[in-house]
Formats: structure tokens, sequence, C-alpha cells
């Protein structure tokens, strides 16, 4: 019992910074921000208490709302799109073709990039004159459907989405990879001999036995979609019109240039909200075996 107590005293000594760290960069924070979330307050001198009226007017607001619907966008074609991609690149490298950690390198880059650095990328790209997708749409003939991606209403959003979705399949190829690789060979060596395709053995053996790991996935994917901020802010600053608006970028626009940092606040807390409430839902959803 005494070597158990001491264990625990261990245990409670080397958590201890971290929990520190959490509770004055994630909780006090959090806890700051429910306060001045009650308040009417420009971030100088004495706030005025106005209970839950900054959270009603969120609801009638509909440069908020219209954000909303953006960043569920984002959330969307994280799980429709890129999980997807991911999880086929992640099932064909694994099948050991040649170069393979060339390829999970390779993939993985746009990660470990600068976002701001991945901004001006895409913005070149993006160039209504310079730009290399409106360059390859003329010298195919397709003059017509050269835009101005970014300082367009129609096109801005998703132009913001792409490069997101660029960013973050091979973090996500990666997770998934190191799963496949984790499972047992003998497996795959017994559907084998039972003469089960590439195809069945991804369906039936594979996928199923990555579900700890599309879990994983999924609530990463959805819970970034939700907090999405620095691409999007170095594309297009959630212009033009607020059409490639989120919620992040309205808020930092409502604390910093409009100088309602109670009401900027409720829009922080909604975001938290929001994670917390997906993150229990995808955990509801996805059931995976629990080892005891």
């Amino acid at each position: 019992m005494e070597r158990v107590w001491k264990d625990k005293k261990a245990i409670l000594f080397f958590l201890f910074p971290s929990f520190i760290i959490l509770t004055f960069i994630i909780i006090v924070p959090i806890i700051m921000s429910s306060y001045y979330s009650l308040l009417k307050w420009d971030g100088f001198g004495q706030g005025t208490f106005v209970g839950m009226n900054n959270y009603i007017k969120l609801f009638k607001d509909e440069a908020f709302i219209k954000s909303v619907k953006n960043t569920l966008v984002f959330a969307l074609t994280s799980v429709f799109i890129q999980l997807p991609i991911s999880l086929l690149l992640a099932l064909v490298i694994s099948t050991g073709v040649k170069f393979e950690r060339f390829f999970v390198t390779v993939f993985f880059i746009p990660v470990i990039i600068s976002t701001v650095v991945i901004g001006q990328l895409w913005m070149k790209i993006y160039h209504p004159e310079i730009g290399i997708l409106n360059m390859f749409l003329r010298s195919s003939g397709l003059d017509n459907l050269t835009r101005e991606w970014l300082g367009s209403k129609d096109t801005a959003l998703m132009a913001s989405v792409v490069p997101v979705l660029w960013q973050y399949i091979g973090y996500h190829m990666l997770l998934m990879y190191a799963g496949i690789k984790s499972i047992s060979a003998d497996i795959y060596e017994a559907a084998k001999i039972d003469g089960a395709s590439w195809l069945k053995t991804s369906a039936y053996i594979t996928i199923p036995m990555l579900k700890p790991i599309l879990k994983v996935s999924l609530t990463f994917a959805v819970v970034g979609a939700l907090k999405v901020f620095d691409l999007v802010f170095v594309l297009t600053r959630g212009g033009p019109g607020r059409a490639s608006e989120v919620t992040s970028t309205l808020m930092v626009e409502t604390i910093f240039k409009s100088n309602s940092y109670g009401y900027g606040s409720a829009m922080a807390v909604f975001i938290i909200i929001e994670c917390v409430v997906l993150y229990m839902l995808i955990g509801k959803l996805i059931k995976t075996d629990e080892v005891t």
C-alpha cells in the first residue's frame, strides 16, 4: 500500500506542471471570457453587467449567423472531403508502395509549414493575373472559368476552404497510416490466404480496426474546423463582404476593431460550447471498445 501511495505522489509530482499550465492557459481564460461575456465592456475601464443580453444578441446578428454557417462549411468539408482523401492515401501508401516513407514525408510537409507561408502560397495560386490556377484555365481554353477567386463573394469561401483541407490532409493521413501499421500482419496474411482482395481487406479488416483512430481524426477535424482562423485571416480577412467570414475572424474583429470586448467574449464562449457539444456528439455516435 505504501508503494502505491508513493507512486501516486510521483504521478502527482509529474502532472503538477502540466496542471498549472492547463489552468493558467486554458481554464482561467475560459472562466474570464465567460465572465466578460456577461458584460457590456470595451476592454477599458468598468464594464456594465448585462447578463445574457450578449448571447441573445448573437442569434439576432446576421453577421454572426453567417459566420457560423461558413464555419460549418469548413467542418462538413473536413469530414466528407478531407478525411476520406486522408484515409485513401493511408490505405494506399501502407500497402508497401515504392518510396513509402518518401510519400509519407511529402504529404506531411504542409502540416509543419507556417500558416502565413501557406496563405501567401495560395494567394499566389489564386492571383487573377499571374496565379497558376487561372493560367492553367487560360492555357486549357477555359477562359470563362477564370475568376478573382479570393475577391469574389461567390468563390471566396470555397477558395478559403481548399487550402485548409490541403494543409491537414497529411496530418490525418499520418494518424491513419500509423494506425494501419499497428495492425498485426498475421491478420492480413490470413485474409490473403482466404483470397480476400485489397478492397475487401480494407473494407472488412483495416477500416473497422482503425475505428479508434478514425474517431480521433474526426474529432480533430471537426473541432479544428470550428476554430479555424489563421489561414482565413491571411487569405481574405473574412471578406469580401463577409463572404468567407468565420466565427473566429468575426470575434477578433468585434473585440479589437469594434472594441466590443463583452460581445466578442460571448462569441468565444459560443465557440467553446460548440466544440464541446460536437466532441460529445462524436463520442456518442462512434463507440469504440475500451481497453481495460
